[in-house]
């Protein structure tokens, strides 16, 4: 029987992945940290971006199977539904994540132009495949972010937060475009 979870909050996913809550509505997420688990389908109300180190099955995201492997970034936002098909083989999840509410970027220029990363979308069927030296600074912009959030909350947190989170989404933008080139490139060479 298919196991669905919602994931209306940012503390409904810190619980899921025993994690703690620093900030109501922004996490960064360790998954090593999460107990074991078999695959299920995940309603979002939030957005997500996903470093994972393991391999749990086949990603359906939206009508189409996700591009999927150790060392990619998966872009989820919110009323989207992931579906990780491998429903029976126990695994522990490894890699890193970031998650946030909507309501963190109102008002905020990343508010305004967060339509303009076209990675949130069903659309992008490809997943981001990122060299060792792009993984290497996702992991360093989550250290940042995470680095904020262990802070004091005082006025100047959340524009702090959302222009971290929008230079990450600026880099993988320029991740897309290099991966994208790569591949046209070699396309031509066949």
């Amino acid at each position: 029987m298919s196991q669905s979870i919602y994931f209306e909050t940012v503390n409904d996913y810190n619980q899921f992945n025993n994690h703690e809550t620093l900030h109501p509505l922004v996490s960064v997420i360790d998954f090593s940290k999460a107990h074991k688990r078999t695959g299920s389908k995940m309603y979002f109300n939030l957005y997500c971006i996903f470093l994972k180190d393991v391999k749990c099955g086949d990603l359906k995201y939206g009508r189409a199977t996700y591009d999927y492997q150790e060392g990619t970034l998966v872009f989820v936002s919110p009323g989207q539904v992931v579906d990780v098909e491998n429903k029976i083989d126990k695994y522990q999840p490894l890699g890193h994540g970031l998650v946030f509410h909507p309501d963190l970027i109102k008002g905020t220029s990343l508010g305004k132009g967060i339509s303009e990363y076209g990675f949130f979308g069903y659309q992008t069927n490809e997943a981001l495949h990122l060299s060792a030296k792009e993984q290497q600074m996702v992991l360093e912009m989550f250290a940042d972010i995470q680095f904020e959030l262990s802070r004091s909350v005082d006025k100047h947190s959340k524009k702090v937060i959302t222009s971290n989170i929008e230079l990450f989404l600026n880099l993988c933008d320029r991740f897309y475009d290099r991966q994208f080139i790569t591949r046209e490139n070699v396309n031509k060479g066949i």
